[in-house]
């Protein structure tokens, strides 16, 4: 599959997931939406009904009013009876001018619509709002107030007076309601001339109220959403892994393929030239082209048994053969095998061996290889003469190795896949040093199996130094 047809699939995805989402929080905003007016709804409904409920109650107190404002002085309104007290009751004279007062104060109620609310009583108020919001199934958490259009300013709020009206005394509560939410408001009493006041109903947790109505479903969503696009986002990454992986296979067997056609030609070669008649006879050629026939197939059972190594290594299949270990010894033994090929280009190769504690515990082979690939690394990635060196010291109770060597060195992007199979690194867009890409990789599982680890410091153009911790610990 091309990358061009990779991100055409991972756009597509990615519209379709966003599509998806789009979807899910236009269908949970409309619910909530239809929501809200169902609770507007229903708050109209308390406000309209506490409003009718008020009006009833304040006709009962005051059972006379529709009386003086319906009836003319000849039909018994308020100067017929004030004359009938005056002649009928004189000596009563003090009762009935009480009983003027009373009714030109009922009438003034209605003359004077502020004071109409004077009338409310605040505990039934209370009372017949809470009792409506029940009605109507709604809990939520609500403030009320009268607003009074006269004085400006809530007369009750809660339950609660707080402002003086007539000659009440009324306790004063400190408290805007117009801050504490969504507002609701209705006249309180229908009057020819301008309206006393309002009811005001507040509620301060609506959004919320409303919200977690659906957050289960919106908290689902996101879930369900979240790990459609974590699933999409690893399957992503994990082709664009194996497509990598892949690449850098047909890489490693292209490299297998040129490593295994030097020695089966060369070893072909050497067979023909013994079975040649003008060489059969010659004892020391014989010999000479027999040993070039075993170098070069000792050096294909190398190749093979490298890669069968990684592959066993992978299954975790192999199993140590731990032994006490001197690394100093192991050390120089590799130092002499690999000396012969670095003097071959010009170069050094020295050794600074400062362990005071050289003993651990180790898989003599497996430890001898993984120093032998540093050193050959070093010696591969060093365009010039090499300069390698090889070091040891003990430090926090373990025992390091340090290869540092001056070539080409690596950038950033080069040390984060160095330990991953079948990686080489590059030099431009050309594999200028052969091999499998196998060597780094081994050197990291084998310090793994030993239960240390490795460390890379690493300057573009100015070397390497690998570190390998090894733990001092040796059991009895």
């Amino acid at each position: 599959m091309s990358k061009r047809t990779i991100w055409a699939i991972i756009i597509l995805m990615g519209s379709a997931l966003i599509g998806i989402a789009f979807l899910q929080f236009f269908w949970i905003k409309w619910s909530v939406d239809l929501d809200e007016k169902n609770f507007d709804d229903k708050v109209s409904r308390v406000l309209s009904h506490v409003k009718d409920r008020v009006a009833e109650r304040t006709e009962t107190l005051d059972p006379n009013v529709n009386d003086f404002l319906t009836k003319t002085p000849k039909e018994g309104g308020l100067m017929e009876k004030t004359e009938i007290l005056s002649r009928v009751l004189p000596e009563k004279e003090d009762w009935a001018l009480q009983r003027l007062k009373w009714e030109l104060k009922s009438m003034n109620r209605y003359f004077d619509p502020s004071s109409l609310l004077e009338s409310i009583d605040k505990n039934a108020l209370d009372t017949i709002i809470r009792q409506e919001l029940i009605d109507q199934g709604i809990k939520a958490d609500y403030d009320y107030g009268v607003y009074s259009n006269e004085n400006e300013a809530y007369i009750i709020v809660n339950g609660n007076f707080v402002a003086q009206v007539g000659d009440r005394e009324m306790s004063v509560v400190e408290l805007n309601l117009d801050q504490t939410g969504s507002e609701y408001q209705i006249n309180l009493f229908n009057t020819e001339v301008n309206s006393p006041g309002y009811l005001k109903l507040f509620f301060p947790n609506k959004t919320s109220m409303l919200w977690s109505s659906v957050l289960p479903y919106l908290l689902s969503s996101i879930l369900f959403t979240g790990l459609i696009m974590f699933c999409f986002g690893y399957v992503v990454y994990v082709i664009f892994k194996q497509k990598k992986i892949s690449l850098m296979k047909n890489d490693f067997i292209n490299n297998m393929t040129h490593e295994f056609k030097t020695p089966i030609a060369t070893i072909s070669l050497a067979a023909d030239s013994i079975t040649s008649s003008k060489i059969i006879t010659q004892q020391d050629k014989i010999k000479r082209f027999a040993g070039i026939i075993k170098q070069e197939n000792k050096r294909m059972l190398n190749q093979v048994e490298r890669v069968l190594q990684m592959a066993l290594i992978d299954k975790k299949e192999f199993e140590l053969k731990l032994n006490v270990l001197d690394i100093h010894e192991i050390i120089r033994q590799a130092v002499n095998n690999m000396n012969l090929t670095v003097q071959k280009r010009n170069g050094t190769l020295t050794m600074d061996l400062n362990a005071t504690k050289s003993l651990m515990e180790g898989d003599a082979t497996h430890v001898s290889n993984v120093i032998h690939n540093l050193m050959d690394n070093a010696n591969k990635y060093s365009p010039e003469a090499p300069n390698i060196n090889i070091s040891t010291r003990n430090a926090n109770n373990q025992l390091e190795i340090i290869v540092t060597d001056k070539g080409i060195g690596m950038n950033k992007e080069a040390l984060k896949h160095i330990f991953d199979k079948f990686y080489r690194v590059t030099t431009g867009n050309l594999h200028d040093v052969k091999g499998f890409g196998l060597g780094l990789s081994y050197v990291k599982a084998i310090m793994d199996a030993h239960k240390g680890t490795i460390d890379v410091k690493s300057e573009f153009g100015k070397g390497s130094s690998f570190i390998l911790y090894f733990p001092m610990k040796i059991s009895d």
